[in-house]
Order: structure tokens, then C-alpha cells, then sequence
């Protein structure tokens, strides 16, 4: 289900590509467990296990599952290609944006860009 990395001295719970989706705030339960296994502070899911429901915001499932990683402290990271998702919505579009400007949420196109954004962090 997942592999626990090191990744620029931060550890990080990476999802595997293949598994049950992440659709609802009751599966966010799992990732967060297996987090606090590994004493991870982040936790990287690969766009393969969401939905095409969590990209359309009117559905409020994203808004749900991205709070609840929040409330328990745990920094997510979305990993994949969500080009499709973004030329489809304007909103979707500000979000990821807006998110990428944070520290909680991110939307990153690969492993090795979440690799380089956390040695940014640890050098500021």
C-alpha cells in the first residue's frame, strides 16, 4: 500500500500507484495511521488513487479529505500529472495554484520535484 521514504530529511509516507482509492475522509484514516507508524510528517499520494471526483471542487470530496489531513497536522502532497483536471476547471486551477504557495498541500508533478521542494524548505 505504501513505502516509507526518507526524502530530504523528511519522512514521507509515498502511496503506492496501485490500491484503494482515496475517495472519502474515512480513507484518509489508513494513510494517517500508517503515518503515525513511521512517525512520517507527510504523506504523498499518487494521483492513481483519487478520483476523478476529488478534481471536480463542486463535489466538496477534496475540500473533505485535504481538511482532515490538515486537522491531524499531516502535510500532503499530490503526486502526478493533473493536467487533464486543471484545462477542465478554472477553479481547480486557483486552488492547485494557491496550494503550491503553502506548506500543507501540494500538487507535484513526480516524486523527485517533491524531493527538491522539501530540500527548499529545510534551507529556509
Amino acid at each position: 500500500m505504501h513505502t516509507v521514504k526518507n526524502l530530504s530529511g523528511y519522512k514521507v509516507i509515498i502511496g503506492d500507484e496501485n490500491g484503494p482509492l482515496l475517495a472519502s475522509e474515512r480513507d484518509v484514516n489508513d494513510w494517517l495511521s500508517a503515518a503515525w507508524d513511521a512517525e512520517a510528517t507527510m504523506i504523498a499520494v499518487p494521483v492513481s488513487r483519487l478520483s476523478d471526483e476529488f478534481f471536480r471542487l463542486s463535489t466538496r470530496i477534496a475540500g473533505g479529505i485535504i481538511q482532515k489531513f490538515v486537522n491531524y497536522r499531516c502535510q500532503l502532497a499530490v503526486i502526478g500529472d493533473i493536467s487533464r483536471w486543471v484545462a477542465d476547471s478554472d477553479a481547480l486551477r486557483d486552488f492547485v495554484y494557491e496550494a503550491n504557495k503553502g506548506r500543507e498541500v501540494w500538487f507535484l508533478p513526480s516524486e523527485n520535484a517533491l524531493t527538491e521542494r522539501l530540500q527548499q524548505n529545510s534551507q529556509k
